[in-house]
C-alpha cells in the first residue's frame, strides 16, 4: 500500500464543491484565483492550486456536477493576502460578494456566490 502524502491523520485533505455547470465554474474560479485543473470527463474536474499544477501534482479538491446545489454547509474559506483584490477577483470573475468585506478578530473577510450559488469566503490577516 502505499502512503499518502499526508501524513497528519484527520486533518482537512480534500473538498469537493458541487456546481451546476462545469465549464462555468472551471472559468470562474480560474479567473478568480488561478485554479487549474484534471477534467476527468464531463462529470468531474479535479482541483490543482497554482505549486500544483504539474502533471504529477495532488489534487486540492474537486468540482462535482449535480443538478443542483444547496446553500448552508461546511463555508470553505480561502486566504488572501489582499482581501480588496479578492473582492475585485471574485466579482469580475462573476462571482456575487453577499456579505462583507467586514472586520473580525482575526482580520478581514468576505463571503460570495460562484455561478452555481455556492458560498464560500475569503479572509486576510490584515
Amino acid at each position: 500500500m502505499t502512503a499518502h502524502a499526508h501524513s497528519i491523520p484527520f486533518t482537512i485533505d480534500y473538498i469537493e464543491i458541487s456546481v451546476t455547470d462545469m465549464q462555468a465554474a472551471r472559468d470562474f474560479y480560474r479567473a478568480a484565483f488561478g485554479w487549474s485543473f484534471a477534467i476527468y470527463g464531463d462529470q468531474y474536474s479535479g482541483i490543482r492550486t497554482a505549486a500544483e499544477s504539474g502533471s504529477d501534482g495532488e489534487e486540492a479538491g474537486g468540482l462535482l456536477l449535480a443538478e443542483t446545489v444547496t446553500r448552508g454547509g461546511p463555508l470553505v474559506l480561502l486566504y488572501a493576502d489582499d482581501i480588496e483584490d479578492a473582492v475585485e477577483r471574485v466579482t469580475r470573475a462573476g462571482g456575487t460578494v453577499v456579505n462583507g468585506p467586514y472586520e473580525f478578530p482575526g482580520g478581514r473577510r468576505f463571503h460570495f456566490l460562484d455561478p452555481s450559488g455556492n458560498e464560500l469566503g475569503v479572509w486576510s490577516a490584515s
